[in-house]
């Protein structure tokens, strides 16, 4: 990405005129105490660090509470705005945590590798990279968890090429197929695609908040036959959300999100379940999903701060095909108490509630406390 953005502004022909660098991102450490009442989770699954609606554990037994400490969040991230004489600019953002990533331990060191959240420019209209799924509205809650209301959000970053004109935003973007065998059975990620997932977004701003309608339109594809299998087919995804951020005060705002469709798979629960299930043809048949949140964001005073949210995921599984071991209903619901002596540092408590069950009407719940202590950075410099 910097070798194109240092052609592209380098060139005589684009006549750069002045370039702002940007250097932020946050150190955070969180302290948190987990129960889960039907299961053991491993040391390095990734719901030791926050909420995952599929990894909670089921029909197992219970164990004492875990205590984990990490600071695999904290984050950095550089911005560069380079002015043209043209009058256009060019924005480039490149951002790495050390979350879901391995190469550690807590043994001795407790080193993580970082890994790629954002690595996207702009030019005009439009946007090239890694970033936030065009399908994703951005109205996550305040909350301590890395995610918040994961249950029921859309959430997740990819590849893809945008077009935003006023309003409206345009893409294409990486597609990836998730399918459960006939029967049930592990997951298999297909990255059999021929087709990117396409996206339309719309989004309504003014003095009272922020409010998107979003679709998306996908190829879900299987195709084994390279490794001695017999099925070879695809079918189509598709998916409607709606949300924002609603004020109800100077400071406090309602937070919410609403997503339906068949074949939503990955893009909602941080992929609770699958795209497509298998039928007895060795054909691919969309599963329906329904999930939303809702927060209520609320200041005692300039400090202290408050936020409580609900989340919710429902799979329409069609049982003979998908089997009992699917994943059938999330929910979660939570609250904190968070206290910023100044714009740059956040530190604060957290509960969490979470359940999880399949449709064999096994289940099973998690109950987390979570203390977090937040110090966010930014400093920028130019260069002629």
């Amino acid at each position: 990405m910097v070798g194109v953005l240092a052609l592209v502004v380098g060139s005589g022909a684009a006549g750069a005129a002045e370039t702002t660098f940007t250097f932020g991102g946050y150190v955070k450490v969180d302290a948190m105490l987990t129960d889960y009442s039907d299961g053991e989770v491993a040391a390095g699954n990734g719901v030791r660090d926050f909420h995952i609606p599929g990894a909670i554990p089921v029909g197992g037994t219970a164990e004492d509470a875990d205590v984990d400490f990490h600071a695999r969040e904290s984050r950095f991230n550089l911005k560069t705005e380079t002015a043209l004489d043209s009058g256009k600019k060019i924005t480039s953002y490149f951002e790495m945590d050390f979350l879901l990533s391995p190469g550690g331990d807590e043994r001795v060191s407790s080193s993580y590798n970082p890994r790629l959240r954002h690595a996207y420019f702009q030019y005009g209209n439009w946007t090239f990279g890694q970033t936030w799924m065009t399908f994703m509205i951005i109205a996550l809650p305040d909350d301590l968890d890395f995610v918040g209301a994961a249950d029921g959000s859309i959430f997740g970053r990819q590849a893809q090429i945008r077009y935003t004109k006023g309003p409206w935003q345009f893409a294409i973007e990486n597609p990836e197929t998730t399918v459960t065998p006939f029967g049930g059975g592990g997951r298999i990620v297909a990255d059999d695609n021929s087709v990117p997932d396409l996206v339309g977004r719309y989004n309504f701003k003014g003095d009272w908040g922020t409010f998107s309608i979003a679709g998306i339109l996908r190829e879900l594809a299987y195709d084994d036959t390279s490794s001695g299998g017999s099925i070879d087919d695809s079918t189509n995804g598709w998916g409607v959300s709606v949300g924002g951020t609603f004020k109800t005060g100077a400071k406090d705002d309602i937070r919410a999100m609403l997503s339906t469709g068949g074949g939503l798979g990955r893009y909602i629960g941080l992929n609770f379940t699958n795209g497509a299930v298998i039928n007895s043809r060795g054909e691919l048949e969309a599963i329906d999903s329904t999930g939303g949140f809702i927060a209520y964001r609320h200041f005692w005073n300039d400090n202290w701060r408050s936020t409580v949210d609900y989340s919710f995921l429902q799979v329409d599984n069609d049982v003979p095909l998908t089997g009992l071991g699917a994943n059938k209903t999330a929910e979660s619901y939570s609250v904190n108490l968070l206290y910023s002596p100044t714009s740059a540092i956040t530190i604060g408590a957290e509960y969490m509630h979470a359940t999880r069950e399949l449709e064999s009407g096994v289940d099973g719940d998690m109950d987390r406390f979570q203390f977090s202590a937040k110090y966010a950075f930014s400093f920028a410099t130019k260069s002629n």
